[in-house]
C-alpha cells in the first residue's frame, strides 16, 4: 500500500518495515553492548510503544526485566502540550538502570515529565530509547540514547503510532498528506 486512507486523512509511506527492523537491530545490538552487567528494568510507554518495545525486546540479548506504564498526550494530529499519566509504574527502581522505550519523541514534553517521575524514585540511571525523534520539534531539553531513526515534524502513524486509535496496527509507517 503506497496511500491509506484513516478517517478523514490521507496518509502515504514513509518508513517500509524493512527500514524500521534494520534501525532496531542496530539499537538493540548496541543496548546489549552498553547494558550487559546492569539489569536494566525496560520501561514501555504505551499505547504507541507497543510495537516497537516487542520488537526491541526480541532483539536485545542481556539479562532484563520489562514493565508498562501509559501515558497521554495527544487529541487528533497534535500534542495538547499536557501529559496525562493513564497507568503508572508498579515497580521499585531505587537503585536501578532504567531504559524507557518510546514510539516517538517530539516536543520532549511526555519525556520530560516521566524523567522528572522516575528519577524521583532514585534510580541508579535512566537511559531513553526511543524508535522516532523529531528533532525539529524537540522543546524540552531531554536525554535521549538510543534513537533508531530522525524525522521531520510530520505526523505520522504506523508501527505503533496512531490517528485517534487507528493506524497502530500497520506494519510501516505513514506521513499524513497536506
Amino acid at each position: 500500500m503506497k496511500r491509506i486512507t484513516i478517517k478523514d486523512k490521507e496518509f502515504d509511506i514513509f518508513i517500509t518495515r524493512e527500514v524500521i527492523a534494520d534501525a532496531i537491530d542496530k539499537i538493540a545490538t548496541k543496548m546489549s553492548e552498553d547494558l550487559k552487567d546492569r539489569n536494566p528494568l525496560f520501561i514501555c510507554v504505551l499505547n504507541g510503544s507497543f510495537m516497537f518495545a516487542s520488537e526491541l525486546m526480541k532483539r536485545v540479548n542481556i539479562p532484563a526485566e520489562v514493565s508498562f506504564v501509559k501515558m497521554s498526550s495527544y487529541v487528533g494530529t497534535s500534542s495538547t502540550g499536557a501529559v496525562k499519566e493513564i497507568y503508572g509504574l508498579q515497580e521499585d527502581i531505587s537503585g536501578r538502570t532504567v531504559v524507557i522505550v518510546e514510539d516517538i519523541v517530539d516536543t520532549g514534553n511526555t519525556m520530560k515529565q516521566m524523567l522528572d517521575q522516575l528519577n524521583a524514585k532514585n534510580p541508579k540511571e535512566i537511559l531513553v530509547s526511543s524508535l522516532l525523534l523529531k528533532p525539529e520539534a524537540l522543546v524540552q531539553d531531554v536525554p535521549l540514547n538510543y534513537i533508531a531513526l530522525e524525522i521531520p515534524d510530520a505526523f505520522v502513524v504506523g508501527y505503533g503510532l496512531d490517528y485517534d486509535g487507528y493506524g497502530r496496527n500497520l506494519p510501516d509507517i505513514y506521513q499524513v498528506v497536506d
